[in-house]
């Protein structure tokens, strides 16, 4: 009988030993389609007010479009721009327009070749603390940093939801 209770309190020990003491959940904050939807509407109505036709990308955590809007007027390929915009920010974690830079610093990084990869500026990535939880990019006004500033416009918007 005691070489049984042994060997269970030997596999009972081997169980308890596997298991990592740490192991738990994560914890994560996502954006909502409510805040990503309000993100992308105040980026375009700011360009819009300033002349400019665009179309916004919101992206998740995971690189996943949670919205898509193309503004009025709009050429095809804003969409497409608007989202490699968004994706490069939230891949990299900095402003899409900083990996000009990185390049040019380093013309073999192989990042260049990833799909949805671009160096045009015009996406910041949307951060809670110093986690980045998704992108905004904003495409079609006539030039990376008036993109930019639409796309700050309608972050600035949700900021007080971003803590």
């Amino acid at each position: 009988m005691s070489v049984v209770l042994y060997r269970l309190a030997g596999i009972g020990l081997a169980c308890a030993l596997v298991a990592p003491a740490s192991a738990q959940l994560l914890t994560r904050t996502d954006l909502s389609a409510a805040t990503a939807l309000t993100i992308a509407q105040t980026a375009i109505a700011t360009c819009t007010a300033n002349g400019y036709r665009v179309s916004a990308t919101i992206v998740g955590r995971n690189g996943e479009v949670l919205v898509q809007v193309r503004g009025d007027g709009t050429g095809p390929h804003t969409m497409e721009n608007s989202f490699k915009k968004a994706f490069t920010s939230r891949t990299f974690r900095i402003p899409s327009g900083e990996m000009e830079e990185r390049l040019k610093k380093n013309p073999q990084m192989g990042a260049q070749y990833l799909t949805g990869f671009t160096t045009a500026r015009g996406a910041l990535p949307i951060m809670v603390g110093d986690d980045v939880i998704g992108a905004a990019g904003v495409s079609g006004a006539p030039g990376g940093e008036k993109d930019e500033a639409c796309v700050k416009a309608g972050i600035d918007k949700v900021a007080d939801q971003l803590k």
